[in-house]
């Protein structure tokens, strides 16, 4: 069934959604310029990236029922997130691919399916071995996810508002963290270790189901559908590596290597964290954790917001910044200062996810229409699949410097995501076509 109408075709519902009134600048002026179709887009984009993120965070939430479960050690936790984000990059570049052949719709649904399946099937491994693999294959979806969904709503929305709409659809990615949280802190304490962590698995296919049908409703933009059509390049590999975009690719890759080295880092040991070196219950890790997703939140709003005004670069430099600093302090709070973990969660939590803000907006300015699936697809995972050696080299180090100490590794990222911005332009105000 198709999902993608001829641009002819397109009925006063689905005018072009760039379409805004100059003097309209309220707070949510960015999605009344988006249009009704474009609203179904941004709906389906940011249902299918909170479940992404829910699905994702089922495991570090449970790596220490999974580690004794197991009997495992750091090190091979560790391995669990680095296998999950290098296969998550040869399914991100394969969406991408994939969006610009077939359309971004289409190609997102092929990732929520993938993704759900096998985090369900994670559920039922009967060996790490088993679990390692099926991780493996929930990353051929997970990697797409995103890429795609922003692409989607980014070609429905305004130059002027692109920065804050992709914000928005970012901040989906704390509310699936945040209902995962939830979810944990119902199952582990009501069910034993031995049977929560395979439940907590089992829950992520059930938002799935909505999204599905979410996504029945939802259309390409239709100026995108008009160029993919005339165009005799279709989304491929080579293409983003002529003379004229290998610049663009490389730089974009090492942005990307950077900031999500940094932030899974985070993501993947700071539950540990709490539980082994703070001495955290279940209950307890979950209080300090609202904290965390609070200000990842409202720094995906915030930094949506920043990048519009800022402009790309600027807002990527400043977050860099203070992300680095927030990691060097929460990993050097002294012991038995437990307040001020909690208080400290809150920027650390905002800072690591305000730089994400402008991503979905910059690497959708940087490629052209016709490579655009391909391109970010291609350099977002990419750096996601390197920046994994940031994890899983925590995991080796947490053995004789503890979780706290192995954590400040996580800031070199950050460090390498301002020096890629030497290499890229500003590309705030730029219309997409």
């Amino acid at each position: 069934m198709s999902t993608t109408p001829p641009p002819q075709a397109l009925t006063p519902d689905a005018q072009p959604a760039t379409d805004e009134r100059p003097d309209d600048d309220g707070a949510l002026a960015w999605l009344r310029a988006l249009g009704p179709r474009g609203r179904r887009a941004f709906a389906g984009a940011f249902g299918g990236y909170a479940l992404d993120s829910y699905d994702y965070f089922t495991l570090p939430l449970s790596m220490v029922a999974l580690a004794a479960y197991f009997g495992l050690d750091s090190g091979q936790t560790g391995l669990f997130t680095t296998v999950t984000l290098v296969v998550s990059a040869i399914g991100g570049a394969l969406a991408g691919v994939l969006a610009d052949r077939i359309g971004r719709v289409k190609a997102l649904m092929i990732t929520v399916v993938t993704y759900a399946v096998f985090t369900v099937a994670c559920g039922f491994a009967p060996n790490y071995e088993t679990l390692l693999v099926f991780r493996a294959l929930q990353g051929l979806g997970f990697g797409g996810e995103w890429a795609v969904g922003a692409i989607l709503v980014a070609e429905y929305a305004s130059a002027k508002h692109r920065g804050r709409t992709l914000g928005a659809i970012q901040s989906s990615w704390a509310v699936g963290w945040a209902l995962a949280a939830i979810m944990y802190t119902l199952v582990f304490s009501f069910v034993g270790d031995d049977l929560a962590w395979r439940i907590m698995f089992w829950t992520g296919a059930l938002p799935a189901l909505l999204v599905i049908w979410m996504r029945r409703r939802v259309q390409d933009a239709p100026e995108a559908i008009a160029v993919r059509e005339r165009s005799t390049k279709k989304g491929s590999f080579a293409a983003i590596f002529k003379p004229g975009m290998l610049r663009t690719t490389f730089f974009a890759v090492l942005l990307s290597t950077g900031v999500q080295g940094g932030y899974y880092t985070l993501a993947t040991w700071v539950p540990t964290y709490l539980k082994t070196e703070r001495g955290l219950s279940v209950v307890g890790t979950g209080g300090y954790l609202t904290f965390l997703i609070s200000g990842a939140f409202l720094g995906y709003l915030t930094g949506g917001y920043l990048t519009d005004r800022l402009g790309r670069r600027r807002n990527i430099w400043l977050f860099a910044l203070l992300s680095a600093l927030c990691i060097l302090a929460y990993a050097n709070i002294p012991s038995g200062s437990n307040t001020l973990l909690l208080v400290l969660g809150f920027p650390l939590g905002f800072c690591m996810s305000a730089i994400f803000s402008g991503f979905g907006s910059f690497l959708s300015e940087l490629y052209p229409t016709a490579i655009r699936g391909t391109g970010q697809g291609f350099t977002y995972n990419t750096g996601r699949a390197v920046g994994a050696v940031f994890p899983t080299t925590v995991g080796f180090l947490a053995d004789s410097w503890g979780v706290g100490g192995a954590l400040v590794f996580g800031a070199i990222g950050y460090g390498i995501a301002a020096l890629a911005l030497l290499g890229l332009p500003e590309t705030r105000g730029k219309e997409l076509a």
